[in-house]
Formats: structure tokens, sequence, C-alpha cells
């Protein structure tokens, strides 16, 4: 496996500097870049040291508190585009902790024939791929099921639509794969230098359990906000 020196990981500023220049030359305003990308750095190498930390002293405890920290920053981010509604945090946290949780049950469990549920090499890295892509459904499902009803659709209709649209994402992707793109996981362990055959199978299980965790989470979500809608 290539490791990448700290010396040749500054080769990345080029693409910063490339965008920048872009911002610069059209007179826009290049720091929302800059501060993204140093905070992105300054959060990856700090996640580095902690995930170094816990991997070698694992604990159930602290992989709990961990995945259950994301699960709520994740709820909080999926329902910014519908905060003005009240009540909606707990349906988000509710969608996400149900959806995540069963499929990474069986994804540990299950698939990868885990000695213990709690190993955080595969705990944290699972469940922070699944909250991120079913925050990203639930979002779009909060916002647009509000934004049909607003239109004047009835509640079926706007539930019905609302998750045509919260899966569109993951529809693509699926019908994407190894046509048009090959997945970040597997890019990864290729680069690693596991075989392209054992990568396959490891970004099988992350789609169709994305999938799972977009639809089901997706599919809570509408049912709770919906509930909601009707007793007030």
């Amino acid at each position: 496996m290539t490791i990448i020196s700290w010396l040749d990981l500054l080769w990345c500023l080029i693409p910063v500097v490339l965008v920048c220049g872009i911002y610069i030359s059209w007179q826009g305003k290049p720091s929302d870049i800059l501060i993204a990308a140093i905070r992105m750095a300054i959060q990856l190498v700090a996640v580095g040291y902690v995930l170094v930390s816990i991997f070698e002293n694992p604990s159930p405890w602290i992989s709990l508190a961990i995945v259950s920290l994301m699960m709520v920053i994740a709820a909080w981010i999926s329902i910014r585009p519908v905060k003005q509604h009240d009540g909606i945090l707990l349906p988000a946290i509710i969608a996400l902790g149900s959806s995540v949780f069963l499929h990474l049950f069986i994804s540990i469990i299950f698939v990868l024939n885990a000695e213990s549920w709690f190993q955080p090499q595969l705990l944290i890295p699972l469940a922070g791929m699944y909250f991120a892509n079913t925050m990203n459904a639930i979002s779009l499902a909060a916002e647009r099921y509000h934004s049909e009803l607003k239109n004047g659709q009835s509640a079926e209709q706007a539930r019905l639509t609302a998750f045509h649209a919260a899966m569109i994402p993951q529809v693509n992707s699926l019908l994407a794969v190894g046509l048009v793109a090959l997945p970040g996981m597997m890019t990864g362990q290729i680069l690693s230098g596991v075989s392209p055959l054992v990568a396959v199978r490891y970004q099988i299980m992350i789609m169709t359990m994305v999938l799972g965790t977009s639809g089901m989470g997706a599919a809570v979500m509408l049912w709770l906000i919906s509930k909601r809608a009707e007793q007030q």
C-alpha cells in the first residue's frame, strides 16, 4: 500500500488554489472555500487521532456514544430545510436511529460475521456512511413533503412524491456504479491493495444497506411528520 506523506499531501493545495483563483478572477470572494478547506483538514486530522485511540482501546460504551452523537448531529443537519416547522427534530432522530441501527446490525452481525458489534473499525465507518446517506434522504423527503402540501397536494400524494424524490440519488447511484464511477469505499480499498473482487463484495453490501437505510429512513420520517400534520 502506498503511504502518503504529510509533505506529499501539500500537492493537494493545487485544486484549492485553482478554485480560489476562479473566484478571484470573477470578482468573487474565496474566503468560504479557504475556510471550508482548512476546517476539513483540521477536522479530519483530529478525527484521525481520535480514531487511532479508539481502535487501540475498543469499548462498547465509547462506540455507542460516538454513534449516538453522530445520529443527533445528522438529525440536526437533516432538518435544516424544514427547521421552521415545530417538532421536526424528534421524527428525524427516530427515522435515522431506527433505519441505521437496523442495517448496522445486519451488516456487522450477518454479512461481516464480526465477533462483536462494537468493533470501532467496523461500527464507526459504516455508521458514518449510513447516517450521511439517510440524512440526505430524510432531508429531501421532509422538504418535498411540505412543499407539495403547500402546493395543494393531498397528504397521501405529497408523501408518495416526497418518497420518490428522496430515493432519486440512491437509484441513480445503483444505476451508475461500475459504469460511470467507482464508489469511494471501493476505490479506497483498491488503492490500498485489496483485490477488486473483494472490494466489489464490500461495495455491494454498502450500496444495498444504504438503499435500505435511505428508504426506511425516508418512509419513517414521512410517516411521522404526516401523522403530526394530521393531529394539528
